[in-house]
């Protein structure tokens, strides 16, 4: 007696494998190529004037770090190079939490897995949720990935030399537009990321934010205890990282995209409900059997 299926099993060829990556590839290429128009789509309101206490914040910064390079500096030199190694070498590990790849290397897979995802065969509830995703994610891509490329560009054309490179009590070794590393030191790379994640991260999620600037000023100061950066290097990269991550609230909030534009407020994300349901959908959707 014979047996025959009603169903013939699914198989996947080197063929299927492939049409479905290309697929996928083409997906991310339109949703993005979507979410790059959207978010440089006209404003549709007006973000909060900037006010005078943020302006005297920045003028205060800036006389802070002039005077450390005149008042601080050499000591703090001095002071790092005789830090025992059981201190250096924690620091030095601790240190490396402030690279940009960090955060941008996940948040990037991220927006590429969610952007793969999306497909007009998911219910629309379920497409709005990974698209509300998406902004978010990419907001913190671009809150911290832009800031980080601005400080790799200028610290570049400024040419300052690290604290280890010449004499110990000169804070003003320059050679501008060399693009070496060891004349790479302000604005301060590390303190530039650390202080955009903290700003990016604690605008979607206020509760992080004593969390995240917690770990923005231990890589701030680690950054001065391993002896690669100057006092007023980690203050000019903070600079640069809370003023560029607020800068993209702005343009994301004057687009309607993540924030209110009338008070910066952050929207409310999916609830835990809703990503267990579009989480639901999309198994459903791409482990249902061919016809």
């Amino acid at each position: 007696m014979s047996r025959s299926n009603s169903v013939a099993p699914r198989t996947f060829g080197p063929t299927i494998v492939l049409a479905g990556l290309l697929a996928g590839v083409a997906r991310i290429g339109i949703n993005l190529w979507y979410s790059i128009l959207v978010l440089s789509r006209a404003p549709r309101a007006t973000p909060p004037r900037i006010g005078g206490g943020a302006t005297i914040a920045v003028v205060v910064t800036i006389a802070a770090i002039v005077a450390s390079m005149f008042l601080l500096e050499p000591a703090a030199s001095d002071w790092a190079r005789q830090l025992p190694t059981w201190v250096t070498e924690p620091a030095d590990e601790i240190t490396n939490f402030g690279l940009s790849g960090r955060f941008l290397y996940p948040l990037g897979f991220i927006i590429l897995l969610l952007s793969a995802l999306i497909g007009p065969w998911l219910p629309a509830v379920t497409q709005g949720v990974l698209m509300a995703l998406v902004a978010r994610f990419g907001f913190l891509f671009i809150a911290i990935g832009l800031p980080s490329l601005f400080d790799t560009i200028v610290k570049r054309l400024i040419g300052r030399a690290r604290p280890y490179i010449g004499p110990r009590d000169n804070p003003f070794v320059y050679k501008p537009f060399v693009w070496s590393p060891e004349y790479a030191s302000m604005p301060s790379g590390h303190a530039t990321t650390a202080a955009a994640a903290a700003i990016a991260i604690g605008a979607i999620w206020p509760r992080s934010r004593i969390v995240m600037w917690a770990y923005a000023l231990i890589i701030m100061f680690s950054r001065v205890v391993i002896n690669v950066h100057h006092p007023s290097d980690v203050i000019a990269g903070g600079l640069v990282g809370v003023v560029g991550a607020l800068m993209v609230r702005r343009w994301f909030a004057a687009r309607g995209l993540v924030f209110f534009a009338d008070d910066l407020r952050p929207y409310p994300g999916p609830s835990w409900r809703r990503l267990k349901t579009a989480a639901r959908q999309i198994v459903s959707r791409t482990t249902a059997p061919a016809a």
